[in-house]
């Protein structure tokens, strides 16, 4: 494993100018995009929600467009404007890492060149995830990988990872622009974001109607390190509240902070428990994983059919389940978790029941006609 340097930023001491608080959320159509407007709105701030197409109004809320890999496109879009605070949650998914890791770090490096540019950035967050600790999705779990749980103070795996291209210009920026910042390594968020490309909360509740519309089983389809092993996740809330938390509070230094709910489970616990909220009998791990993307393969029609019947807002089963994005969490060969003591000591100690999280968020998608009612 290889080191890398952190330039020593210091959060600045010096109170803030008495001016409009201008908060950017660049991803804010997403699940942690979502959540961070709402919170933000709740503060008091004035917040610019920028993202490709423009999202429904939302009380608040100012959306602003642009080509997040054109670097013109989004110094146009944030011409006139000098937000004090910007929140990087967007992410492109390509085909290779070494495609992800050009398009997505270029992507922080357009909003921060123009954000920083206007003199008035104070912090920048960004978020990444768990496979910071575990390596990229082409080479997840290769050789050697940090040890359960992961601790912020794990050295970088010594392959490609978009995660540390941004960071890196994270890096860059924050010396070229004097602002603060702060790195999130969120794990597997529970959230409500349709036409999100990593949704398992709503991937769940989908599979689930697909099942009590064939009158079958609700299938684990993860492996059986999975079924067995100690896991955790985070609440959008969550974690929209230590972003903010983190951007906000003087006397932080720039630093990553792991960010999961606080509490760890088994999936087989879990399971039968989310099968109870969304109404299906559970069936847990047996001999072998079976994946989403088998289990549900050909259900694009029977999903337009529940979506007529019950006049759901999207009938596109590809934009309300992620298979492939389940499957992958679920079928991970090494158990997966976080240690929480940086963020703890450091004074953000929210805490959010997991099962919780997912019944607020099977409530959300039903009273927004996502997903059908529970019989």
């Amino acid at each position: 494993m290889t080191t890398h340097p952190v330039p020593p930023v210091p959060r600045r001491s010096a109170p803030e100018p008495t001016r409009p608080r201008l908060a950017l959320v660049v991803g804010g159509t997403g699940i942690a995009g979502r959540a961070l407007c709402r919170e933000l709105v709740e503060r008091g701030w004035q917040v610019l929600s920028l993202s490709r197409t423009a999202p429904e109004p939302r009380a608040g809320v100012r959306a602003v467009t642009a080509d997040l890999t054109d670097p013109r496109s989004v110094a146009t879009a944030l011409a006139g404007l000098a937000p004090t605070r910007v929140f990087l949650t967007a992410w492109s998914p390509r085909a290779t890492e070494a495609e992800n890791i050009a398009v997505n770090s270029a992507m922080v490096r357009h909003v921060l060149d123009a954000a920083g540019g206007a003199g008035r950035l104070r912090h920048a967050a960004l978020v990444t995830g768990m496979k910071h600790y575990t390596g990229p999705f082409d080479a997840y779990a290769v050789g050697e990988i940090s040890d359960t749980p992961f601790r912020e103070t794990a050295p970088r795996l010594p392959v490609p990872n978009f995660y540390h291209a941004q960071e890196d210009e994270l890096w860059r920026a924050a010396s070229r622009y004097a602002f603060s910042w702060s790195v999130h390594r969120a794990h597997t968020v529970i959230g409500h974001a349709v036409g999100n490309a990593m949704n398992m909360g709503t991937t769940l509740a989908v599979q689930a109607a697909l099942c009590r519309e064939a009158g079958r089983p609700f299938v684990f389809p993860g492996n059986e390190v999975q079924w067995n092993g100690v896991t955790d996740m985070v609440d959008a809330g969550l974690l929209a509240r230590q972003m903010t938390w983190a951007a906000t509070t003087e006397g932080l230094p720039s630093q990553a902070y792991n960010t999961v709910n606080g509490d760890t489970f088994r999936w087989r616990w879990m399971w039968p428990r989310i099968a109870e909220l969304l109404g299906v009998e559970p069936e847990g791990y047996a001999d072998r994983a079976r994946p989403l993307a088998e289990q549900m393969a050909g259900t694009e029609e029977t999903w337009r059919r529940i979506a007529a019947r019950e006049g759901l807002v999207e009938p596109d089963l590809g934009r309300v389940a992620s298979w492939w994005h389940t499957d992958a969490d679920l079928n991970r060969p090494v158990e997966c978790f976080a240690d929480l003591s940086r963020s703890r000591t450091a004074g953000f100690t929210e805490h959010v029941d997991t099962l919780a999280a997912f019944a607020s968020l099977f409530a959300t998608l039903r009273a927004e006609r996502v997903v059908p009612p529970r019989p």
